[in-house]
């Protein structure tokens, strides 16, 4: 499998550092809101990434980080009268509500900032020692001329970065790039007891001493949406190097942008989304089906008009599968034809394809169009003669592709009681030859939003998309 490597720009073969395994980063939510749709495309695609690795037969240790402290943390919890801590329980409890809904699994370990202060304060006493870091009335400042690679991650120069840097007019800094890894506490804040005074981490820090805590000091992959390169992703090389002195994670992967109707989201064009706004509108498994309908490291475009052809693509896959479910009901048992092994052989053709995009950068746009030509020889070169070997091998290659995309997650729903009684009386009526009933009766199940479908082995009903 080749990936982007954001660090060297260009593809890589990825070679994990231990045989077998790989351990990943993402960057995960800070908790004092609802996270936004522009969030979720990291946290689905990067589950994808997973998915996919664990489906070629790795061992994936996944960690996802919650920031649970921060300015805008901090601003809310005063805001509402609560801690932070509550602040923070409340909406990890939501991210997870929203996480589940779009199909996304639980991390291998989900760290907490507030969890790993220690850890905190000790790379950081680690950067004073080694000169990278100095304390100015008890914030602590990482030195970044100090650092040669400084700038490697993004491609700029300390001198572009230093000119592009804003300083606060609180801050006391040696370079105008340097950035905050302790802060000293204010008034009413959370702080904690330090080398420094009482006070708290500052963000990047953060992600540092979570990551290494659980994968190492150099680990495979650390991911997140492209906005993160700099500061956040630079800045935790320049003090994760700077501490070991040993590199950082090997790829660096980062997603596009998400826009919203060919804008970018922002609150003063009121075009701004929560996911838990989207749902409301939207099923979740169109909303992740949509994400992935676009390669990652693409801008994609979020819009109703989006929506609607990957809730129809994904009716297509559903039908592919009811189509699959209900042959099996009835099919013989026997053993492949000659016509069927041509027909299983394709479909591994098409898992071929799909594991080719897909080895290509996680490319999902052109992995679906393998899923898509499955779909097609399901709706196709199935039927009421298609022996039940031929028809297991086909639901299972289309269920097996689906999982590693997080898709088809839903069981074949059953008829509502309604159309289930209406069903029975179409087939008496058909079995009476009263086509006037049998046509009424279709009309009537067609008005509740399902379509009748009359094969040999009697009739098949199924929502419409």
């Amino acid at each position: 499998m080749k990936v982007f490597n954001t660090m060297s720009r260009q593809k890589e073969e990825l070679v994990p550092i231990h045989e077998g395994k790989v351990g990943i980063y993402a960057c995960g939510p800070t908790v004092y809101n609802y996270f936004h749709i522009g969030n979720a495309r990291p946290f689905v695609v990067f589950d994808v990434l997973r998915r996919y690795l664990e489906y070629r037969g790795y061992e994936v240790t996944f960690v996802q980080n919650f920031t649970d402290i921060d300015d805008k943390m901090i601003n809310r919890a005063n805001e509402e009268g609560i801690t932070v801590k509550e602040l923070g329980d409340r909406f990890i409890n939501e991210y997870f509500t929203d996480a589940r809904a779009l199909g996304v699994r639980a991390a291998t370990v989900h760290p907490r900032a507030t969890e790993h202060i220690q850890q905190i304060i000790s790379i950081v006493q680690s950067l004073v020692d080694k000169g990278l870091a100095y304390e100015e009335n008890g914030d602590v400042y990482y030195n970044t001329a100090a650092f040669p690679g400084y700038g490697k991650l993004s491609g700029q120069s300390i001198d572009d970065l230093t000119a592009g840097a804003r300083v606060d007019v609180d801050e006391i800094k040696k370079n105008p790039a340097d950035f905050a890894l302790w802060k000293a506490q204010k008034p009413g804040e959370p702080a904690w007891e330090s080398p420094w005074g009482m006070g708290r981490p500052g963000w990047h820090i953060e992600c540092s001493a979570m990551s290494t805590t659980y994968l190492g000091d150099t680990f495979d992959i650390h991911c997140g949406g492209q906005d993160l390169i700099f500061p956040h992703h630079e800045n935790e090389v320049a003090q994760s190097e700077g501490a070991s002195g040993k590199p950082f994670a090997k790829y660096w992967m980062h997603n596009g942008f998400l826009n919203v109707d060919n804008q970018k989201m922002s609150k003063s064009l009121n075009n701004f989304f929560t996911v838990r706004d989207i749902l409301k509108e939207f099923d979740p498994e169109d909303v992740r089906m949509f994400l992935l309908s676009a390669h990652y490291r693409s801008p994609l475009n979020f819009s109703r008009e989006m929506m609607q052809q990957a809730h129809a693509s994904l009716a297509r896959i559903y039908g592919a599968r009811d189509k699959a479910l209900f042959l099996l009901e009835h099919a013989k048992d026997a053993p492949l034809s000659e016509g069927e092994k041509e027909g299983a052989a394709r479909m591994d053709g098409f898992v071929e394809k799909f594991n080719a995009a897909m080895d290509d950068d996680l490319n999902t746009a052109e992995a679906m169009g393998a899923l898509f030509e499955m779909v097609y020889e399901i709706n196709t070169a199935l039927n009421e003669e298609s022996s039940k070997a031929a028809v297991t091998y086909a639901l299972d290659k289309l269920t097996t592709l689906c999982s590693v995309l997080g898709l088809l997650a839903k069981e074949s729903d059953a008829l509502p009681e309604e159309v289930a009684a209406l069903a029975e009386k179409r087939a008496q009526a058909r079995k009476d030859k009263d086509w006037k009933l049998s046509d009424e009766l279709r009309d009537a199940i067609k008005a509740l939003g399902y379509a009748v479908e009359d094969t040999a082995k009697g009739q098949k009903v199924r929502k419409q998309a």
